[in-house]
């Protein structure tokens, strides 16, 4: 085998994450009696994303992170939220119980268990994460689940990595790390010395991706295709 370990990233990968955010969201926003618009839910995907960017590049908190994404959108729509501190529990609640598989990932990820070893790595709110992973049948398939929130640092930061190599404890020839992330997996696996593989369904040309530092090893557009680069 090339690689004997692979690292799997959770949201946009192996679960549909823009499917749970929108019915966590919708569900959020109802019950503080507001019907979500589509241009809502598309505004707080927007919003929430470019949280997650500026936590990868240290220049956010967690905590900060939380709370700000929806204070933003609250701004945007002149909404008045009245417990601010229930709509982000809830959300994260619904975010670890709404779940869809991307390309049969349970499946897939069965299928490689007798191949490799395999492990999650997620940036995330651990109970949110743990429980969307027990609730998928994915905990009981990875080895060991890696969240940046236990680990103290966000991929791509070299912290995290630094404590995911160390605990597995294979040869970075060895391992592959596998993604939709170019800022988040691709370049902190790239930094961190080990094979990377790139998710991108979409399959956009590579000259409207941005690669820039985050070149990948690896593309795929469907997850059955890692075994063929396991074997090399």
């Amino acid at each position: 085998m090339r690689y004997d370990v692979i690292l799997w990233d959770v949201d946009n990968t192996l679960l549909d994450f823009d499917y749970s955010q929108r019915h966590s969201f919708c569900r959020c926003l109802r019950e503080i009696g507001i019907e979500p618009e589509e241009e809502m839910v598309s505004a707080y995907a927007a919003i929430n994303e470019s949280w997650w960017k500026r936590l990868e590049l240290g220049e956010t908190t967690k905590e900060k992170l939380l709370v700000g994404r929806f204070q933003d959108f609250f701004a945007v729509y002149g909404i008045v939220c009245p417990d601010l501190q229930s709509f982000c529990g809830k959300y994260q609640e619904y975010l670890g119980s709404i779940y869809r598989y991307l390309d049969n990932s349970l499946e897939i990820c069965r299928s490689l268990q007798s191949k490799c070893r395999q492990f999650a790595v997620t940036n995330g709110v651990t109970k949110t994460q743990s429980e969307k992973l027990r609730a998928s049948g994915l905990a009981e398939i990875m080895e060991d689940i890696f969240i940046s929130e236990q680990i103290g640092a966000p991929k791509p930061q070299k912290a995290f990595f630094d404590r995911v190599l160390e605990r597995i404890g294979a040869p970075l020839e060895k391992i592959l790390i596998v993604g939709d992330s170019l800022t988040s997996d691709i370049r902190g696996g790239r930094q961190a010395g080990i094979a990377t593989c790139w998710y991108h369904p979409a399959g956009l040309p590579e000259t409207e991706t941005g690669f820039a530092d985050a070149v990948p090893d690896h593309i795929i557009r469907h997850l059955k295709e890692v075994e063929g680069i396991l074997e090399g």
